[in-house]
C-alpha cells in the first residue's frame, strides 16, 4: 500500500478513535474525578470568557504534542500521523463545540443542516443536567441516532 495512503488511514483512524476517547473521557473523567474542572461548563457561575473547563484543552493536547514530537525528533512515522489525527480532532472539537454549539464567537448561528441541528440538540440535552449525575449525550460528532432522525423528520415537514 502507498505510504501516503497508510498515513491518511492512520490520521482518519485516529480521528475516529478520538470520538470514542472524548466520549469516554467526558462521561467518566469530566463527569467523575475531574468534575471540579468541568462543573463551570454546566453551571455558569462566572462572567469570564474562559472556564476552568478550558484546562481540558491542554490535557487533551498533551498526547498529540507527544506523538508529534516522537514522530518529528525520533523518526517514528506512525506516532507523527497519530499526533496529526489527534490534533485534527482537537481542531474539529474546538470548531464544533466551542464555536458552533456554545457560540463563543458569534459565527455559524444560522446553520440549518440536519446534522448540525442534531448535534446542537443533543448537546442541549446534555446541558439540561447541571450536576455530574444522570448525564446523556457525551459524544461530540456522533450523537444518539434519535437526534438525527428527529431533525431529518423536521426537515420534511
Amino acid at each position: 500500500m502507498e505510504v501516503s495512503l497508510i498515513n491518511f488511514l492512520i490520521v482518519l483512524g485516529t480521528f475516529i478513535a478520538m470520538e470514542g476517547v472524548a466520549w469516554f473521557t467526558h462521561k467518566y473523567i469530566m463527569h467523575g474525578l475531574l468534575w471540579v474542572l468541568h462543573r463551570d461548563h454546566h453551571h455558569k457561575d462566572h462572567d469570564s470568557f474562559l472556564e476552568r473547563n478550558d484546562f481540558f484543552f491542554l490535557i487533551f493536547a498533551i498526547p498529540g504534542i507527544v506523538c508529534l514530537a516522537l514522530g518529528s525528533f525520533y523518526g517514528n512515522n506512525a506516532a507523527f500521523w497519530i499526533g496529526i489525527g489527534i490534533t485534527v480532532y482537537g481542531a474539529a472539537y474546538f470548531f464544533v463545540h466551542d464555536i458552533f454549539i456554545h457560540q463563543r464567537f458569534k459565527v455559524f448561528r444560522n446553520a440549518d443542516h440536519w446534522y448540525f441541528r442534531a448535534i446542537r440538540r443533543a448537546h442541549k440535552m446534555h446541558h439540561k443536567h447541571v450536576n455530574k449525575e444522570h448525564g446523556e449525550c457525551f459524544g461530540m460528532l456522533w450523537v444518539p441516532l434519535k437526534y438525527f432522525l428527529e431533525t431529518r423528520k423536521t426537515n420534511k415537514v
